[in-house]
C-alpha cells in the first residue's frame, strides 16, 4: 500500500469524529478534500473502511482493525520526530495535554504561563469527563501528557505527583451544619447528597472516605458535571463532595460554603502521567518539569483562602 502519513491522520480524525464535515473542521481542510483522502485510502486497502448512513460514518470491521495500525504508525512517527527534536533541543511545536474535568479549573492557567515562556508552542487540550476516558486517550496515544489523580494501573505509565489535591464537603449558605463547628461524619446522615458519577476520581475518593468512616450517604442525584452539581447545591437541593479547586469562584462569591466536617479536607495528589512506551518531545518534557516546579505553589495560592476556619455565624 502506498498510503501517506497525511492520509492516515485524515482517516483517524474521520474515525474519531464520525463525520467528514467535523473532521474537515478539525484538520482545517475542506470536506471534499477529506472525502477524497478517505476514498484513496479505501482504494489502496481494497476494502470499505466505513459504513455510511447518510452523512454519518461508522467504522466497518476492517476499519476498526485498520484504525489500530494507523494509530501505531502515527505514534511511531511522533516518537521519531520527538527523538530528532531532542537532538536539536527544540522546545516548540504542538503539545497535547489531557486532563480529567476537575483539572480544567487550574491547568489552563498554568499552560498560559508556560506558553508565555515558550513562544511558538501550539497547545491542545483534551478534557475527559472522568478518569476512565482519560486513560483511553493515553492508551491511544492521543495526548502527550495527562493530568489526573490516581495513576492508571491498567497501562504502563510514568507518574509524578506535583501538587496536593484537597477535597471537601460543600453546602449552601446558611446550612445548619455550618453552626456546629466541626461536626462528625455522622452529622451528614440527615441530608441528601448530589454526587459525581461512578468511575470519576471525585466519586472514588468520596466512597473511600465514607468507607473508612463506615458511613452510607443518602444519594439522591448522580451528575457527571461539576458545574451542574454546584448549581444544585447552591439551590439547596443537597450537599456534595467536590475538589476544592472547582469551587473557588462560588465560595468567594458566597454561593457555596465549605463544610468543616471532621476528617476533612480529604487529601489526594495531582499527577502528571505519560506512557512509558512513548518518547516525550522536549516541549512535553519542559511542561512536565514546569508542572512539577510551579504546580504546588500555584494551587496553594488558590486553596489557602478557601480553607480558613468556617465562620459559625455565616
Amino acid at each position: 500500500m502506498n498510503i501517506t502519513f497525511r492520509q492516515l491522520r485524515v482517516f483517524v480524525e474521520v474515525a474519531q469524529q464520525g463525520s467528514v464535515t467535523r473532521a474537515a473542521e478539525a484538520l482545517h481542510l475542506t470536506p471534499p478534500a477529506v472525502s477524497m483522502q478517505v476514498k484513496e485510502i479505501e482504494s489502496q486497502v481494497g476494502l470499505p473502511l466505513f459504513d455510511r448512513e447518510g452523512r454519518r460514518l461508522s467504522l466497518s470491521t476492517a476499519g476498526e482493525y485498520f484504525l489500530v495500525h494507523a494509530r501505531r504508525l502515527l505514534a511511531a512517527l511522533a516518537d521519531a520526530d520527538n527523538a530528532m527534536a531532542r537532538f536539536k533541543r527544540l522546545e516548540r511545536g504542538r503539545l497535547t495535554i489531557g486532563m480529567v474535568s476537575t483539572a480544567k479549573y487550574f491547568v489552563p492557567q498554568l499552560l498560559a504561563r508556560f506558553a508565555q515562556e515558550h513562544q511558538g508552542v501550539e497547545l491542545k487540550l483534551q478534557v475527559s469527563q472522568n478518569r476512565e476516558q482519560l486513560v483511553t486517550l493515553l492508551q491511544a496515544g492521543d495526548v502527550d501528557l495527562a493530568v489526573m489523580g490516581r495513576p492508571p494501573k491498567e497501562v504502563a505509565t510514568r507518574s509524578e505527583a506535583f501538587a496536593a489535591h484537597p477535597m471537601v464537603f460543600v453546602g449552601p449558605p446558611g446550612h445548619p451544619l455550618l453552626r456546629l463547628g466541626r461536626p462528625p461524619v455522622a452529622a451528614l446522615a440527615s441530608y441528601p447528597f448530589i454526587v459525581r458519577e461512578q468511575g470519576s476520581g471525585t466519586r472514588n475518593a468520596m466512597q473511600q472516605f465514607f468507607g473508612e468512616h463506615r458511613f452510607m450517604p443518602s444519594i439522591t442525584m448522580e451528575i457527571s458535571s461539576n458545574e451542574t452539581i454546584k448549581q444544585a447545591v447552591a439551590a439547596g437541593m443537597g450537599l456534595s463532595f467536590l475538589s476544592l479547586h472547582t469551587i473557588g469562584l462560588e465560595v468567594r462569591s458566597g454561593l457555596l460554603k465549605v463544610l468543616d466536617i471532621d476528617g476533612t479536607p480529604v487529601m489526594r495528589t495531582w499527577n502528571v502521567v505519560h506512557l512509558q512506551s512513548r518518547t516525550l518531545s522536549p516541549l512535553a518534557e519542559a511542561f512536565r518539569y514546569f508542572l512539577i516546579e510551579h504546580g504546588e505553589q500555584h494551587l496553594l495560592a488558590h486553596d489557602a483562602p478557601l480553607l480558613k476556619p468556617v465562620d459559625a455565624a455565616s
